[in-house]
């Protein structure tokens, strides 16, 4: 039989069991209130659709271009490496890097003491066969020497006067001149240097015209034609465009790179260029005027598809577009776009087919009212406010 002091404990034991498992019971009833309600809050979140901001432009109609691109050094029509024709020591010479030459005009003046030494002795060795030459032919007409003999010192006046017209000839050429008309671009001699008859004195290049020369693949040989235009921009002129035209191509292509040659001669009338100067060109092989054209920044390629996003009554529409000729900051558009048409230009990345605008710049932008204004700067204030009041 239990005792009092037992049976005490056991109630006690019981009624504690019990508060155990009522407070269980509302913990869980409550956790399983509080999810429900966080679940009903998310719900609501998801059902409100998020703008998202974009920039918008235009569809254009104007002009393209089709080109070739390629870089390219500008080069001379001629250029030439002077040499002269004789030997001998440099005496002085006339022109300087830089300076602008015709044909003919001297540059350097070779020594030319030995040089007349040689002519005076061509002289008197000539005057002397004369003299002899016209003596014996008295005597032939009188018949008192061969022929044979005649006909010998004849051969002999027409060597020695060779050879005195040589010596006149080598002391003119001791004065060298330029051979084409130019600028000076090296001089490689001074004053007491010896030269001789292989030795480049002077350069001399011709910058009118200039020519930029390119190494054009074959797949294009069909696209290039002469008297096609072509412009040239070069890096030391960065400011400015120069125009030119294909004025050469090569009837073959090299086997070993698959090239065709194509020379187009630059317009310089201010003599801005130089050769040398390494430049970017294209080749203008088709143009097509007023036709659709969209900042090509919007256009969204993948694979062989493009397509841009078209913003109509608030929502992005996802247009596929058939694309042609692009050029620095526009691209063509043969189908899937009319004048009208409104395009994203930036933020597209983020958008899907019908997805909400919330159109910040360009055309298709809503005008917020002020007042509408006003009560979103004052929301911001206060979301700030309560930020700082709870950091």
């Amino acid at each position: 039989m239990m005792s009092l002091d037992t049976q005490s404990t056991v109630s006690k034991s019981g009624y504690g069991l019990k508060l155990l498992l009522v407070t269980f019971c509302f913990s869980l009833l409550t956790a399983c209130g509080g999810q429900s309600d966080a679940n009903k809050k998310n719900g609501d979140e998801k059902k409100e659709e998020v703008a998202i901001p974009v920039r918008t432009t235009k569809v254009i109609r104007g002009d393209i271009s089709a080109f070739y691109p390629s870089t390219t050094t500008l080069e001379s029509e001629q250029e030439a490496a002077v040499v002269p024709k004789v030997g001998g020591v440099v005496e002085k010479y006339f022109v300087e890097e830089g300076e602008a030459v015709k044909a003919g005009d001297p540059l350097l003046q070779i020594e030319t003491d030995r040089l007349r030494l040689e002519l005076n002795r061509s002289e008197s060795n000539l005057k002397k066969m004369r003299n002899e030459l016209d003596r014996t032919r008295t005597l032939y007409e009188r018949k008192l020497v061969s022929s044979d003999t005649y006909e010998k010192l004849k051969f002999e006046y027409d060597s020695l006067n060779a050879s005195y017209e040589l010596s006149k000839l080598e002391l003119t050429f001791a004065t060298v001149v330029a051979p084409i008309d130019g600028v000076i671009s090296k001089r490689l001699i001074k004053v007491g240097n010896m030269v001789n008859t292989s030795e480049t004195v002077y350069q001399i290049t011709d910058f009118d015209p200039l020519h930029a020369v390119v190494y054009v693949p074959e797949k294009e040989l069909n696209k290039i034609r002469l008297n096609q235009i072509a412009r040239v921009q070069v890096d030391a002129r960065s400011d400015g465009v120069f125009e030119g035209f294909v004025k050469r191509i090569s009837p073959i292509v090299d086997a070993n790179s698959g090239t065709f040659k194509v020379t187009i001669e630059v317009d310089d009338d201010q003599g801005l260029l130089k050769p040398g100067m390494f430049g970017r060109l294209v080749i203008i092989y088709d143009e097509r005027t007023d036709t659709v054209l969209i900042d090509k920044k919007a256009i969204i390629a993948e694979d062989k598809a493009a397509w841009v996003f078209v913003a109509k009554d608030g929502r992005a529409e996802k247009r596929f577009i058939k694309t042609g000729y692009v050029n620095d900051s526009h691209m063509e558009v043969l189908e899937g776009l009319v004048d009208s048409d409104i395009v994203v230009n930036m933020g597209q990345n983020s958008l899907k087919d019908n997805s909400l605008l919330d159109i910040i710049d360009g055309p298709g932008k809503v005008d917020k009212p002020a007042t509408e204004e006003a009560s979103e700067s004052e929301g911001d204030a206060e979301d700030n406010a309560t930020a700082e009041t709870g950091a």
